[in-house]
Formats: C-alpha cells, structure tokens, sequence
C-alpha cells in the first residue's frame, strides 16, 4: 500500500549552466549535465524522499530514458508502475542562470501517451492511498481520471496546476481538495476562471484579503497554497474547511537557503506537502506548508531536478 499516488511525467533533462539565460539568437557558453527530471518525477521523489511509501505513475518509452527512471526510482525505494509507449521518454531542456534562475523546454513523448485506461486499471492502487498528486505535464482526461477516482474513493485530491500555459477547465479544478499554483500559474487561472487580471509579479504583493477572495472564486470549496518563491506561500482554505488551521488565510514566510538552483523547487514542495500530509493527516495544516517550505529551500542548495530533493522527513 502507498501512502503517496503521484500522476505524472518523467523527462530526461538536458540542463545547461550560464552566466546569463539565453536570448534569441544569442551563441552562449555554459556547461552541461543531464539527469532525470519531470515534474511528476520530481514530486514523486520529493515525496519519497520526505518518508512517505509512494507509487508514481506514468508512461515511458522502451528506451534509455525508461530504463534511467525505472533505476532511478528502485534506487530510491520509489514504486514505479509504468504505461509502455512506443514514443520516445519525454525530455526537458534547461538552462540556469549564475542567479539560480531558470528556462525550461519539454518534448512530452510518451508523457503525451499516458491513458485514461491505464489510470482506470489502478483504481484498487488510488482508492487505498491516503493523498494522490498530479500535474498538468500529462493529457488533461488521464489527469481528471485519476482525480475523480482518487476523489470517489475519498483519498485526499492535490492538483498542482503546472505548468502556467497547460489548458484547464473547471471541472478539473473542482476534483482538486488542494490546488498549488505558483505566481504565474494561480494568475493564468484567474484570467481564465475567474476573469480578473493580476500580473504575476503583482501576487505576492496583493494584501490578503484580496487573494482569499480571488482563491474563494477559483477554488470555492478547497484549499488553494500560492508557492511564491522567495517569499514563501500563500493559503487560503474554504470557511467551512480549514484543515486543522485557525484562521482561513494567512501567509507563511519562506526558509532561508543558499540558493544555487531553483529548478525543481516548486516540485520539492509539492512533493513535501504531500508526504507531510500522509505522515500526519490530522495535523494542522500550516505544519505541513512550513513542512514543505523548508523542503524546498534545502532543494535549491544542490543542481538538478529530481537529484536536488534533499533527505528530510516530517519528523525532521
């Protein structure tokens, strides 16, 4: 039995250090590596790696990119049920700037393939889970699938809705107990679902009675967490629902780090959130966002995506 079910993508990524990001048309000198990555990797690993039994889902080619994600995930005592595609693993292209900052490319190949079918066979494997977690780097119907069994069988639903450009629909966003978008995410939602307009770098400065209003709108029966980097996260939770919390919006400031990579943050938290969440479901839920904060600010001490999620459990 996992605790953690997480839907998703696996890529091999191809990452470049440089000075600065490239701009069109520029030649620039950086220096290479390549690892495993994706964001429903990433998260699975985080997830792992924060103590909780987890099982990742998803689709791989039959290629030397699958075979890194099925060692990979052995390594690291990670269950990995996959979908066979006759597409190639899905790749990613980075490149990280001297200040941490990062530009990221995705070739989906057999991410693109993930079925609803094949989602449908892992009901009695979702249904026994505590928390299930998905993205958007996988086709929307095998993402809805998964929520709505996920959500009748009344496993606890996280949606985090990345990345910013990936098509939503309400429906969607109604299956998730928990959404999790970052700046740029939550205001791509807003202009979509809600019709208002808010820059993303006007978020985490917007007072917080504004966001709870904004989150209510979105989401109006769930809990919405605003990731914002360097400042920290955002919560705004349901009035009726608020999760072990005193109060239904608040912000919780972030932990210091010596940042040197930010790639793979977001998916440090996201993955931390939900082995928090499955380690002690009736805690408080501001424990499991500090939980998570700290999660990731270690991640982004150390290069790479999934290779970056740091060994830290709830416990501490």
């Amino acid at each position: 039995m996992s605790a953690v079910v997480v839907v998703g993508s696996f890529n091999v990524d191809h990452v470049w250090r440089c000075d600065a990001l490239p701009a069109p048309g520029a030649t620039i000198a950086g220096q290479y590596h390549t690892g495993p990555g994706g964001k429903g990797f990433n998260q699975a690993i985080a997830a792992a790696r924060g103590g909780a039994a987890t099982t990742f889902l998803c689709a791989l080619g039959e290629d030397a990119g699958g075979a890194m994600a099925r060692e990979l995930a052995r390594q690291d005592g990670l269950t990995l049920n996959a979908e066979a595609s006759d597409q190639p693993t899905g790749t990613g292209g980075i490149y990280v700037d001297s200040r941490g900052r990062n530009t990221i490319v995705i070739g989906a190949g057999a991410n693109a393939a993930l079925s609803v079918g094949f989602i449908e066979a892992q009901h009695a494997l979702l249904a026994s889970a505590s928390v299930l977690l998905a993205q958007l780097e996988s086709p929307m119907d095998t993402v809805e699938a998964a929520l709505a069994s996920a959500r009748n069988a009344g496993v606890t639903t996280v949606l985090n809705a990345a990345p910013a450009n990936a098509p939503t629909s309400i429906s969607l966003l109604k299956l998730a107990d928990i959404l999790t978008p970052n700046e740029t995410e939550f205001a791509s939602l807003l202009a979509r679902h809600v019709g208002e307009r808010l820059e993303p770098d006007d978020v985490a400065a917007t007072d917080g009675s504004t966001l709870h209003q904004l989150c209510r709108q979105l989401l109006p029966a769930g809990t919405v967490v605003i990731t914002l980097g360097a400042v920290g996260a955002f919560v705004s939770h349901a009035e009726d629902q608020l999760r072990g919390d005193t109060q239904p919006y608040y912000r919780i400031a972030a932990e210091q780090a010596q940042t040197i990579d930010t790639t793979g943050a977001g998916d440090a938290f996201n993955g931390a959130l939900v082995a928090s969440l499955a380690h002690a479901p009736s805690a408080a839920f501001a424990q499991h966002v500090r939980f998570a904060n700290r999660f990731a600010a270690r991640s982004t001490e150390a290069e790479g995506a999934a290779a970056s999620m740091p060994r830290l459990t709830p416990e501490g």
